[in-house]
């Protein structure tokens, strides 16, 4: 086996190394379902006692986890099956996701783009619903950064778009 064939053998295996960040956000995922059950059972018991738009921060605060758990799993599985290795185990399966194995890496960074939009859109709606408890400068500074992220979602999907029109594919 020559240097050569040898350094890119051990480049195409490095991919591997990536394999524990996959375990590790698994973890995350398991962590965020702790979150969210302790969460859902103190709203369940507390909600009761809230008054008209505080019923919905509760709620928010839910789907906040959602969104960051969805966006975790979908990062988990187009990132592992993008860098590591195709999952077997999911190519005939009934419950496969149809995105699953679709996801490529330019439109796996529109999705976590997106899901911080959505993520900064819940905080700011939750922040508005508790507007009383709030200074307007910190509201201020929620607008502003739920702006740069929609800004920059929406700059990001322009660049993803030109770059991947016929114009562009067919310069390369």
């Amino acid at each position: 086996m020559t240097l050569e064939k040898a350094l890119e053998k051990t480049i195409f295996h490095s991919r591997w190394l990536l394999a524990p960040f996959y375990i590790g956000l698994i973890a995350t995922l398991l962590i965020l379902l702790v979150k969210f059950v302790f969460k859902f059972i103190d709203a369940l018991f507390n909600i009761w006692a809230l008054e008209g738009t505080q019923v919905v921060l509760p709620i928010l605060g839910l789907i906040d986890l959602v969104l960051v758990s969805n966006l975790l799993l979908i990062i988990i599985f187009s990132g592992y099956e993008n860098f590591v290795s195709k999952i077997d185990e999911a190519h005939d399966h009934d419950d496969r996701p149809d995105w699953m194995g679709n996801v490529d890496y330019g439109s796996l960074k529109l999705k976590v783009i997106g899901s911080i939009v959505a993520i900064s859109s819940i905080d700011l709606l939750k922040a508005f619903f508790n507007i009383e408890n709030l200074g307007s400068e910190q509201l201020m500074w929620l607008v502003i950064l739920h702006l740069t992220f929609v800004v920059s979602g929406l700059l990001f999907a322009i660049m993803e778009r030109i770059s991947h029109s016929p114009h562009a594919k067919a310069e390369h």
